[in-house]
């Protein structure tokens, strides 16, 4: 597919083949993630046990009385981690009609100060719902099992840009910054809206999405068509984050995206997990061959949304901006300090 070729479609990639067939599989890589930003993963290696088991606890945690699910809400979580109820959650300030959990990467709290770097506030432990016991052992199963698979996404990546196999390392070394999202998008019936998440690039390096049956994600064509990504069983949902396209200098792609409200009468589940560098990993821009290099357009650059190279820094950005109660509760002075360089930047 070329860039004037308009997208009618979400490819579907096996992974098994960059064991069988690598030259055959990281040529798709590459025309996936500079054509689209998107593509489908068969051939994961992914047991059908444990999606089965994920999904099916996740059903179990949305059913619970509206009091255990509040037990662990978010606004209680310095460290942004925990339950959200419909529309706690913003994108580019509108509300996203979705209930979720957010498990980030297992560590212990590390004690504020004002000499520590701002983004050492997000690191802490996960809120576990005592409701549902089983809930935890699943999840980091999960984690343990999507990081590997991650790892060895990013390791086909820097054979496709022709790169040390491990030229990645630094962001899945150390300690890592995971998110898991549990998520669920009441129908229209419930809601009233057709936003179940706005518009947007993710800001990690990659992210691995699991569908229940009900569609509604949409990738954004560079025509301004909405594809949608329908569920495919057995398939995860893959996409470039906007971290790996600064990596690249913008010969990766990162998409804006969507979730439409599912139709009343119905809902949508999705777990969605994020592969992020260690809060304190500055992110690196690759030296491609010069080839590859004429290919890179460069990062795309929103001034209401900068980058910075500090993983940390771009992670405490975004979650202060979609969770604006917990940054009222626990980091009022960070969401001053925003506010005052905003305001300063456009002068």
């Amino acid at each position: 597919m070329s860039k004037n070729t308009p997208i009618q479609s979400i490819p579907i990639l096996d992974f098994s083949l960059f064991e069988t067939d690598p030259t055959a599989f990281l040529s798709q890589l590459k025309r996936a993630s500079r054509d689209v930003g998107f593509f489908y993963l068969s051939g994961h290696g992914i047991p059908q046990s444990l999606i089965d088991d994920v999904l099916a606890s996740s059903r179990r945690f949305f059913a619970l009385p509206e009091a255990d699910k509040l037990e662990i809400e978010m606004v209680n979580s310095p460290h942004f981690r925990g339950y959200n109820r419909v529309g706690q959650e913003l994108t580019k300030g509108q509300r996203d009609w979705r209930e979720q959990i957010d498990i980030g990467s297992e560590a212990p709290a590390i004690p504020f100060g004002k000499d520590q770097p701002a983004w050492t506030r997000l690191q802490g432990p996960n809120l576990w719902p005592r409701a549902l016991p089983e809930l935890k052992p699943i999840l980091l199963e999960w984690q343990s099992e999507l990081t590997k698979l991650a790892e060895r996404l990013l390791k086909a990546f820097a054979v496709a840009l022709e790169q040390d196999r491990n030229v990645f390392e630094t962001i899945y070394a150390g300690q890592p910054n995971h998110l898991i999202k549990i998520i669920r998008y009441p129908g229209r019936d419930a809601t009233g809206s057709e936003q179940g998440v706005g518009a947007h690039k993710d800001s990690g390096f990659l992210t691995l999405l699991l569908q229940e049956k009900q569609k509604g994600l949409e990738v954004e064509a560079e025509d301004g068509r909405w594809i949608e990504a329908e569920p495919r069983e057995g398939t995860f949902v893959v996409n470039i984050g906007e971290l790996l396209e600064l990596v690249t200098d913008g010969y990766l792609k990162a998409t804006v995206h969507r979730v439409v409200t599912p139709p009343a009468g119905t809902d949508r589940l999705s777990v969605a997990f994020f592969l992020g560098a260690p809060f304190d990993a500055e992110v690196p821009l690759l030296d491609l061959p010069s080839h590859l290099k004429a290919q890179a357009g460069g990062i795309t650059r929103d001034p209401q949304n900068p980058l910075f190279r500090n993983s940390g820094q771009n992670t405490l950005k975004s979650r202060l901006r979609s969770h604006p109660d917990v940054a009222a509760r626990h980091h009022a002075d960070l969401v001053a300090a925003q506010t005052r360089a905003e305001v300063v930047s456009a002068a």
